[in-house]
Order: C-alpha cells, then structure tokens, then sequence
C-alpha cells in the first residue's frame, strides 16, 4: 500500500477514536499527506521497520514509531529517528530513494495518472472512483 493511503487511512482511523503512528522513509509523501503521527527513518524504500535481520535495529524503529502516541502533542507531526542505514550512502542515487531531499533522484509530483501499460490505463478508467486501498473505510 502507498504511503499516501497509509496517511489517509491513518486519518480516518483517528476520527474513529483509533490512535494511529506509522513508520515512513519517503518524507515527502508523508508531508503531502499528513498522517496524525510518523517517524522517519532514512533507509531505503521498503525498510521502514528496520533493517534486514537486525532485531536491535527493528525494535529501535518501531519503539520509536510507538513513542510517537503518548510523546506527539501536534496534529501531523513527523519525527526524523536519525536512524543511518549505513556509512556509504550510495543507495541513496538510486531513482527511487527517498530522503528528505538530498540525493531524491524521483521526478516532481503530478496530478495526472501516468501508467506503465496501457492495459494499466484502462483497468483504472473502468474503476474510476473505486479506491481498493480504501475499502471499508469511513466515507470511501
């Protein structure tokens, strides 16, 4: 699931009563959707709770995420965990990093869908307004 679904999900949970923190490493897409509470963590796309087999490392970043529920007064609020992925930060050029700005190779946002098949296109216009990361949610 996206990022940006994840902060609106997480929005509509709060509105529930539900308290809600979520752990991301694309700080701009966190910003732009604005989840009641996240911890960042500047690591590569898909290692947002920790790194591969580091047990000490996972619970450091969810514990920090965790901390977020009684420690977070401000609706909205993102914490950096200043966690290092590593002294060599290669990884970071690769197109799809998500720092918070340096070293993000990724294009500018756009409002309009880009699709990598044209199959892809038409599978979306014929469930134009049917979001399935949003099934079961409030107002969705």
């Amino acid at each position: 699931m996206c990022h940006q679904s994840v902060g609106l999900i997480a929005r509509d949970l709060e509105k529930a009563g539900i308290p809600t923190t979520s752990l991301t490493s694309a700080w701009s897409i966190t910003a732009a959707a604005r989840p009641p509470r996240a911890a960042f963590l500047d690591y590569p796309l898909g290692h947002t709770s920790g790194k591969p087999l580091d047990r000490a490392d996972q619970l450091a970043c969810v514990r920090g995420a965790l901390d977020l529920l009684d420690g977070a007064t401000e609706p909205g609020t993102t914490i950096d965990l200043h966690h290092i992925w590593s002294n060599d930060d290669s990884w970071k050029r690769h197109p799809l990093t998500s720092g918070k700005g340096a070293g993000d190779g990724r294009t500018a946002r756009s409002d309009e869908p880009v699709y990598q098949e044209e199959e892809d296109r038409v599978m979306a216009a014929q469930s134009a307004g049917a979001c399935r990361s949003c099934v079961g949610v409030a107002g969705h």
